[in-house]
């Protein structure tokens, strides 16, 4: 037999950079790796709502969510009563139309709406001081009493007047009104969220930064207590006079505070000087305008919702047919996109808002639950390869469809092989409460 070659052991395999080398890289990138901590921790690790309604404060009423609800399921009573009618109208093939349709209604008896928004803004509009004074407390009061007796949806709060000088100090004073009545009742609610509209410099918001430290101080709060979502509905958010992407410096200005970027279809599509009947989500300067958001928040942790159609489901059986077909394939096209949120606007789009969302969980759920299990048992999953960053979205894709209800525990669960503790690692967020 011929000589076999020598092989020095692992533990002192041949190398020829000095040690000193690798410590003067990582000393020379050690504020590279502190920037990338700070602005970049992650996605999302909690729950995102599906949707945000907005109700103007004036129509704020204690059983609006409930109230939703009753008049969501009335239309689909009147106008698509079952299973297969429904399924039809918005292209659902048996047996999933029967397992969406079931959800859907269940949904708007149990929990309408996930995020409702009190709107002191363009749908509030302007009004005497003193009114909008009692709206802000008495919007406050009707929080406290909702969360009190745990009928208030997970996530509810207000979107303020922005803070351009003509409104500007109304805007402060209605949320201080509001926090402060708020706070007078009991805890901040955990779900709580205030957006900030019409934002087209990042200094406006590094001032909303400073305000909520300014009340966390008064309100003797813990520092970081406050958030809130920027809207992004100026061109100016998009695309600064300088020739850079707002929105990235935004987040920067907030310092940790940004929880979400919502896109405002009709601001902005307005501003694009885009003619009224072709305002929509699906406005090629839409899409250009979330792919940019979503490039800046990717990573941040901070969240994107999509904006709202102003078509809605009223009328006749054939008009309310063809709002349900436009939001429903709206909606699914947001999902499709990335955009797991979107704003709604009438009661009426909430059984296309669910419907959309449930089979999009329910059609991937096989799939993802596979090729999850794949990669955690080191295998391929149907042929895939997957890497930890795919698993993270397989991950994220499962928790997302338990969080609003699309998808059972026992099931993502029997399919995966995996606890939900496990999935959630995968995820890198913490396990669905529900």
């Amino acid at each position: 037999m011929g000589r076999q070659e020598q092989h020095p052991p692992p533990d002192r395999a041949a190398t020829s950079l000095a040690p000193d080398v690798t410590a003067a890289i990582g000393a020379s990138l050690a504020d590279v790796d502190a920037d990338l901590a700070r602005r970049y921790p992650g996605d999302p690790t909690t729950r995102q709502p599906v949707h945000t309604v907005y109700v103007p404060a004036h129509r704020l009423a204690p059983d609006t969510p409930r109230a939703w609800g009753a008049d969501a399921l009335a239309l689909l009573a009147a106008h698509a009563p079952d299973a297969t009618a429904f399924g039809g109208l918005i292209g659902l093939p048996e047996p999933l139309a029967t397992a969406v349709h079931g959800r859907v209604v269940d949904k708007l008896a149990r929990e309408p709406v996930e995020d409702l928004r009190i709107d002191f803004e363009d749908g509030y509009g302007h009004r005497p001081d003193a009114e909008e004074d009692a709206a802000a407390t008495r919007a406050a009061r009707l929080v406290a009493e909702a969360v009190a007796d745990g009928t208030a949806p997970p996530f509810v709060g207000i979107r303020m007047k922005c803070l351009e000088a003509p409104v500007r100090d109304r805007g402060i004073r209605t949320l201080d009104l509001f926090l402060t009545a708020l706070l007078a009742a009991g805890p901040l609610p955990a779900g709580l969220r205030v957006t900030l509209p019409k934002v087209g410099y990042a200094r406006q918001v590094a001032a909303m930064a400073a305000l909520c430290g300014a009340f966390e101080r008064a309100a003797r709060l813990p520092s970081g207590t406050l958030t809130f979502e920027i809207q992004i509905e100026t061109t100016q958010a998009i695309l600064g006079a300088d020739g850079r992407a707002t929105v990235a410096r935004m987040i920067d200005a907030a310092d940790g505070r940004v929880t979400g970027l919502h896109y405002g279809t009709f601001d902005y599509s307005a501003a694009c000087r885009i003619s009224a009947a072709h305002q929509a989500p699906d406005h090629p300067a839409a899409d250009h305008a979330k792919a940019v958001m979503q490039v800046a928040a990717a990573g941040t942790g901070v969240a994107l919702s999509d904006g709202s159609t102003n078509v809605l489901p009223t009328g006749p059986t054939a008009r309310v047919h063809r709002a349900w077909r436009i939001h429903h394939g709206l909606v699914r096209r947001a999902l499709v996109r990335g955009y797991h949120q979107g704003w709604d606007m009438h009661p009426g789009h909430l059984p296309t808002r669910y419907a959309a969302v449930y089979a999009f969980y329910r059609e991937g759920l096989p799939d993802a639950a596979s090729r999850l299990a794949a990669y955690a048992a080191g295998a391929t999953g149907g042929g895939v390869l997957d890497e930890p960053a795919t698993a993270r979205a397989l991950g994220g894709f499962l928790l997302r469809g338990l969080d609003c209800g699309a998808l059972d525990r026992d099931e993502v669960t029997r399919l995966t092989g995996l606890d939900l503790h496990r999935i959630a690692g995968l995820a890198g967020r913490g396990a669905p409460g529900r």
